[in-house]
């Protein structure tokens, strides 16, 4: 498993100096590799290296040589990640782009030190003294290992940005005493707390709209290449909310199925999921919300916090899952209410009434192989409890938001 941490720390002018001209040279040698590599079919990283190492050292012979290794290194990432594109048909430019440059540093280039972090420069080793947060010692006193791998890149007003690597060895899953399905939507994730359906509300659909008419206020008629316009947009947080929920959600999840030592069971989803689901619709706001609901990054992040615990993860199929009554197996009647998906429905065999959310959640748990009785009254109708977001913000459980509501007295509202 690896994490990065991301410091920033403001340096006097000589050191930002002594950085910027790495930067400068470091960023020559990308292009150099870069179009060498294009002109001779080769991505792998020995072979960029033997083909421009001679040149560039003659070069920039008072760089530390590291750089070239570490330049090339970067190339290399840079076109296989480029060649896999085009060969799936998103690749939009004819070759890859140099926008930025962010310098790699081996374990020949820096040095960690807690009371500062020296990198290498044609001026000999200067120091970094970041301050050190909260999650960087979470880390470093948590097991994990500081990698020999570093990066920096400069901002502006003397600012060097810098990311250290941790890395930590996977724990074997452990055995399963049960299941706790996880169904994605656009404003919600549903699961099932101490036998109870509940639903988190995101607020993905209301974050997404509100960013965009933001957008909309700050581009009318004006250009994006207009530099105050481009200063506006770069102030919008929407992906940092997003990810921030996101974040909180999965670790959220995986700790309640670590308390109950149960597999996540979740939906195989597709590769570009929002491309299928909105096939068919016309309705361009319906679009934009699909296309920014973020099923699979969800998903990823829940992935990739049971790696860190040891909770392991059930994929099924899921086609089907809020569509059959999870009894009989009949596809459910939903009730037109003016909507475009329809929240609660009826089977016409047993005449149960399914909220879409709970039919999903429990059919998640047939298709894992949960063969439990249904724990649910025949004709009830099958709500949710919602936890909204003000709720949990600081919640180190579900079942701890669960348990603190009882006894203060509190009800959670229902969908």
């Amino acid at each position: 498993m690896v994490r990065t941490v991301k410091l920033r720390v403001r340096v006097n002018h000589e050191v930002y100096f002594a950085l910027e001209e790495v930067v400068k040279e470091y960023g020559g040698i990308l292009e150099d590799a870069l179009e060498y590599g294009l002109r001779s079919g080769v991505n792998s990283f020995v072979r960029l290296k033997a083909g421009i190492y001679g040149a560039e050292r003659e070069r920039h012979g008072g760089l530390p040589s590291h750089y070239i290794y570490t330049a090339c290194e970067d190339v290399s990432m840079r076109l296989k990640s480029f060649l896999r594109l085009r060969r799936l048909g998103r690749a939009y430019t004819d070759r890859p782009e140099l926008r930025s440059v962010t310098v790699h540093l081996d374990d020949h280039l820096w040095r960690f030190g807690l009371d500062a972090i020296q990198v290498a420069t044609k001026r000999g080793w200067v120091g970094l003294e970041p301050q050190y947060h909260r999650l960087f010692w979470m880390y470093l006193n948590g097991g994990w290992g500081l990698a020999s791998e570093a990066r920096f890149k400069l901002l502006k007003g003397n600012v060097v940005e810098i990311y250290l690597v941790f890395k930590k060895g996977e724990p074997e899953p452990y055995e399963p005493k049960g299941f706790l399905p996880i169904d994605l939507n656009e404003d919600s994730v549903s699961t099932i707390v101490d036998g109870a359906p509940v639903l988190l509300e995101t607020n993905n659909r209301k974050i997404t709209l509100g960013y965009h008419y933001r957008r909309l206020a700050i581009t009318r008629g004006k250009s994006t290449g207009d530099r105050d316009v481009r200063g506006r947009l770069r102030m919008l947080k929407e992906r940092d909310r997003k990810l921030d929920a996101r974040r909180k959600l999965a670790k959220l999840i995986v700790m309640e199925a670590l308390r109950t030592r149960s597999a996540i069971v979740l939906e195989n989803l597709p590769k570009r999921a929002p491309e299928h689901m909105v096939k068919g619709i016309r309705d361009k706001q319906l679009r934009l919300r699909i296309y920014h609901s973020a099923f699979s990054s969800m998903k990823r992040q829940i992935i990739e916090e049971t790696r860190e615990y040891g909770v392991p993860v059930i994929l099924v199929n899921p086609s089907h899952t809020s569509s059959l009554c999870p009894i009989h197996g009949a596809r459910i009647n939903y009730r037109p209410n003016g909507s475009n998906a329809p929240r609660v429905g009826k089977c016409p065999v047993g005449g149960e009434l399914w909220h879409r959310d709970v039919a999903a959640l429990y059919n998640l748990l047939r298709k894992a192989g949960d063969g439990r009785p249904m724990p649910l009254a025949s004709t009830g109708p099958h709500d949710p409890h919602v936890i909204k977001m003000n709720v949990r913000p600081r919640a180190k459980s579900l079942h701890s938001i669960m348990s603190k509501m009882k006894v203060q007295g509190q009800t959670v509202s229902e969908a």
